[in-house]
């Protein structure tokens, strides 16, 4: 680590400020949450179903074709210029939303937006290859904290500014433009990283921790015991990880290299998913998440139906700043709650999952806005609840690089599950459905979600109460009856 003293910007707070500002600015979107209003207003005078089944679907499926390769991409070419081109998609998209007329064009803007959430991996793995291990856990706290605290801000400020000052949806979009044009100047001062995770790994003597979980590991919870099925410890996944490094600086070629680097991904996700308990904490994770960008994509339009914007004032940027923030709450609070997770953990998706169903349907039905706001502040406070849970319970004892890997993976198989909902459910080739319609469905969807994780949280506990009683006979034998290998013939 000597190379991170050599001047200030190889230090960890040069790259973590520079970091911090981008992800600040890039976040800082005031016209977000009036995006559906500013569309179908006089600005772009686009209809609703034009927005909702023609032009919002092309972000899912631009999204989808280009998650993998850039995260390929982004490992390769050590993240800043990624980073970089997050920058660049940035100022395309809002240029073009400014600008730019027609369903085409906003066609367009959705593509280069699916770009943007493509290359948000290069975010959140840039600091791994910049800074000390030891310095993990803080930095990621930092970088994460600076968008939350950014998107709860460009939402009140929005609010505040169409409210209060009557400003038009046309400047919000002006100062988001401002906004993620500053992301990408910041982003040119970035350190280019030395390494990377995979491509260019350098040998680590001990194996580091994800670091969303080095904490919690320093001090195991106590209580927590195994459900009583027998399940492939998930210490046992992070303990080949390092042979990654050794194999990629054992080949001088590129080819090899990549070559042995995706069959070492391979081995690892087979390795990772044998445990049942992070595979289905990732099955909830994809299938949730799946659903809540969903819902994120479509809820303006949603709320526009209940309540159009053109005829009367509208509270989004409120909304969305409150959801935010109670959902920030929710999953800080769920660090001081002492749970057995592998006993009640999959009970606390399923009725957790359970009450987002019932928010969906309550926006659905409802014909008041109020309600159906308070419907979304339930839905995004419950999901922030419990994705912060499935986090920690994914990740825990990963390897930073398996950490990395595995939420790619999980991500990647929840865009395939929205876009196969897209296509049913929204696309002109499939069912078209409305948007009063859409909603029920994804209530639905969620009301599933619940029933698979009630029903396999009944085995579990019905699984460990067998357990404690097979463990009860064992320990009550008759102290006189002589052990087995007492025993004379």
């Amino acid at each position: 680590m000597v190379c991170f003293r050599t001047s200030p910007s190889h230090s960890w707070v040069y790259p973590t400020v520079i970091l911090c500002l981008f992800g600040f600015f890039s976040l800082m979107r005031p016209s977000e949450p009036f995006l559906i209003p500013y569309l179908s207003g006089p600005d772009k005078n686009l209809t609703s179903k034009e927005i909702t089944n023609e032009i919002l679907p092309v972000w899912t499926y631009s999204y989808l074709v280009l998650l993998f390769p850039v995260f390929v991409l982004t490992d390769f070419v050590r993240y800043k210029p990624v980073i970089i081109l997050q920058g660049i998609s940035f100022m395309i998209t809002w240029l073009l939303l400014l600008f730019g007329q027609g369903v085409m064009t906003m066609q367009v803007v959705e593509f280069f937006y699916g770009m943007v959430t493509a290359t948000e991996v290069a975010y959140y793995a840039y600091i791994y290859s910049v800074v000390s291990p030891e310095h993990y856990q803080k930095v990621s706290g930092y970088c994460r904290s600076v968008t939350l605290v950014a998107y709860t801000a460009a939402s009140v400020l929005a609010q505040l500014l169409v409210s209060l000052a009557n400003l038009s949806y046309f400047y919000l979009n002006v100062i988001s433009m401002v906004c993620v044009s500053l992301a990408f100047l910041f982003s040119l001062f970035l350190p280019m990283p030395k390494k990377s995770m995979f491509f260019h790994a350098q040998p680590n003597k001990d194996m580091q921790k994800s670091p969303s979980t080095n904490a919690a590991l320093d001090e195991p919870h106590k209580g927590d015991a195994p459900s009583c099925e027998e399940e492939k410890p998930t210490q046992e996944i992070s303990t080949n990880s390092k042979n990654l490094d050794d194999g990629q600086l054992s080949s001088p070629k590129p080819e090899n290299m990549a070559l042995r680097v995706f069959v070492q991904w391979f081995q690892d996700l087979k390795e990772c998913y044998s445990s049942k308990r992070l595979f289905y904490w990732s099955l909830w994770w994809a299938l949730s998440t799946a659903g809540f960008n969903q819902i994120l994509n479509y809820v303006q339009i949603l709320w526009d139906y209940k309540s159009p914007s053109q005829n009367s004032s509208i509270y989004n940027g409120a909304v969305e700043a409150i959801a935010t923030f109670g959902g920030a709450v929710a999953a800080f609070a769920v660090g001081y709650v002492k749970v057995n997770w592998n006993l009640l953990g999959e009970l606390a998706l399923g009725v957790f999952s359970g009450v987002n169903a019932g928010a969906l349907l309550l926006m659905h039905y409802t014909t008041n806005i109020w309600v159906c706001y308070a419907g979304y502040l339930i839905f995004k406070s419950g999901y922030m609840l419990l994705i912060t849970i499935a986090v920690f319970q994914i990740a825990v004892n990963l390897s930073v690089e398996r950490y990395a890997l595995v939420f790619g993976i999980d991500t990647f198989i929840a865009l395939v599950i929205q876009t196969i909902m897209t296509v049913i459910v929204v696309d002109p080739r499939g069912l078209n459905l409305p948007i009063s319609i859409q909603f029920l469905v994804y209530g639905s969807y969620f009301a599933a979600i619940a029933g698979i994780f009630l029903m396999r949280s009944v085995y579990i506990m019905y699984s460990a109460k067998c357990g404690k009683q097979v463990q009860s006979s064992a320990t009550t034998q008759n102290p006189d009856d002589p052990h087995p290998e007492e025993q004379t013939i």
